[in-house]
């Protein structure tokens, strides 16, 4: 087996763990979500959750991938036999969801350069959905659309182009650039939004505690689910780039960097987009109520709208959308490592091999959403494997790894040994208590919620096809994998 890649720096680890972590979705998912959780009060099980579930899965998946120097397969092998299939399952959800994901980091790049001539006119909805996508009815697939097929071709090139030159020279290097560009270019959005008119009004909208709010275990679910799905937890992400870490990298600190940068990220991005919002609200006489979104739709829909009415708005429209594509791209090469170095490891092959065979798959997968009913298929996919993938395989990697396998404590005395921040019973509690009970009620709820009512009133067939069949699937072939004999010097 070849001798393990290690980080440059403290720095290449720190920004490609905060690459992975500051995705499309903490752009345009906390904002509304905290919005309609009670707006300033959610701050506090916000806050609580971060430090009850999500810097302490960070620690466990930090120390974890540490500690045995490998991909997560190869983890949890190594913790026990019978639970490598978790490695492997947390790797097909990180492929299903590359497969997607660049999907929007197309449109993005395609809305870059709509930006300089403000393509999406007066009316950006009927522009994305029809000029755009030739979208077509939920399960109709119909033909390819040339303005993302051209666009997710070249994407995936400087993925690959990445991915090929390893882990100090590409992964590393990449994120040094994307990571300060993304600050900086959200930072200026951000400082510009703030000062249009009616950003003030926005900026109350999103910040105007609801105290009542604090009672409802819905929104305290609603802050857990926030922090899990931002972090990127569970997708083997975390475990893979901590097992390049040197052996004296002090594992607790990194995580609390991660996670309040992550925060900060998402505060930052809620300012930006409600202080936009409130501009646009005030320019149309409406309440800011009146136009708040959430998810594709604010970023493709609304924010056109929102820069047209802006000066300089071409300027800002490229700043906004090439933010949205660096934000991608660090997020996909994040996500993609994670199968190349499972499948470096467990067939014994070179990692150019790996890229080859596990980018050029995941690339092709992709182009069965680059079509008129591409938008759906996503929709469905993203919801299915985020509610019955990470979230699933997150509640079942704690259980297993704190509750069966009992490896807690071996794992803080190893993070103890390394870093300044020592952990104890806070870190201890949180994980074999707080973070499977909420986990727990997330996954209930989100059962009970989808045998009720199809999801976006989809065709069922559709939803068990590409929804639950996809979430299962990903289970099967992650179980398949454990079949392959691992290389001898690693039996």
């Amino acid at each position: 087996m070849e001798k393990r890649s290690q980080w440059g720096t403290r720095l290449g680890f720190l920004l490609a763990a905060m690459g992975s972590a500051i995705g499309l979705g903490n752009i345009w998912r906390f904002p509304a979500t905290a919005y309609s959780n009670g707006g300033g009060a959610f701050f506090i099980p916000y806050l609580f959750a971060l430090l009850t579930a999500g810097i302490p899965l960070l620690i466990m998946e930090y120390t974890i991938g540490h500690k045995y120097r490998s991909s997560a397969p190869r983890a949890f092998k190594k913790f026990n036999k019978k639970a490598e299939w978790i490695g492997w399952w947390q790797v097909g959800i990180s492929f299903v969801i590359n497969t997607y994901y660049p999907i929007i980091v197309a449109w993005a790049l395609m809305f870059t350069y709509f930006s300089f001539t403000e393509a999406w006119g007066a009316d950006p909805q009927s522009f994305f959905l029809n000029d755009f996508l030739s979208i077509s009815e939920p399960g109709e697939f119909g033909s390819f659309v040339p303005n993302v097929v051209i666009p997710l071709l070249l994407i995936w090139t400087v993925v690959f182009a990445i991915l090929y030159r390893g882990v100090k020279k590409g992964i590393e290097v990449a994120n040094k650039i994307f990571i300060p560009l993304l600050m900086v270019s959200f930072f200026l959005i951000v400082i510009r939004a703030v000062t249009l008119p009616g950003a003030a009004e926005g900026l109350n909208t999103f910040f105007e505690p609801n105290w009542d709010t604090i009672f409802d275990g819905s929104v305290w679910i609603a802050a857990y689910g926030q922090i899990f799905y931002s972090l990127s937890i569970a997708f083997a992400i975390m475990i893979t780039f901590s097992s390049y870490l040197p052996k004296d990298s002090d594992i607790t600190n990194n995580a609390f960097i991660t996670g309040f940068a992550n925060s900060s990220f998402e505060l930052l991005a809620g300012i930006g987009v409600f202080s936009a919002l409130g501009f646009m609200a005030a320019q149309q006489g409406q309440p800011v109520s009146e136009v708040v979104e959430g998810g594709i739709g604010l970023a493709f829909m609304v924010f056109p709208r929102i820069i047209s009415q802006m000066p300089a708005s071409s300027f800002f429209g490229v700043l906004f959308f090439g933010s949205l594509v660096l934000a991608g791209l660090s997020s996909m090469v994040s996500i993609s490592e994670t199968y190349i170095a499972a499948l470096q490891e467990k067939f014994s092959i070179k990692r150019h091999t790996a890229v080859s065979v596990g980018v050029g798959l995941s690339a092709l997968v992709s182009f069965a959403y680059a079509n008129q009913g591409g938008l759906f298929l996503l929709d469905t996919v993203d919801y299915f494997i985020n509610n019955y993938g990470v979230a699933l395989v997150g509640l079942v990697e704690v259980v297993v790894v704190v509750w069966f396998l009992r490896q807690l404590k071996p794992l803080k005395d190893h993070a103890n040994n390394v870093s300044d921040i020592k952990i104890g019973a806070w870190w201890s509690f949180s994980l074999s208590v707080i973070t499977p009970v909420v986990l727990g009620f997330m996954m209930i709820q989100n059962f009970r919620t989808d045998f009720a009512e199809n999801y976006e009133g989809y065709p069922t067939m559709f939803l068990i096809t590409y929804g639950w069949a996809i979430a299962l699937a990903v289970i099967i072939i992650g179980i398949l994998f454990t079949l392959k004999k691992w290389p001898k010097e690693d039996v």
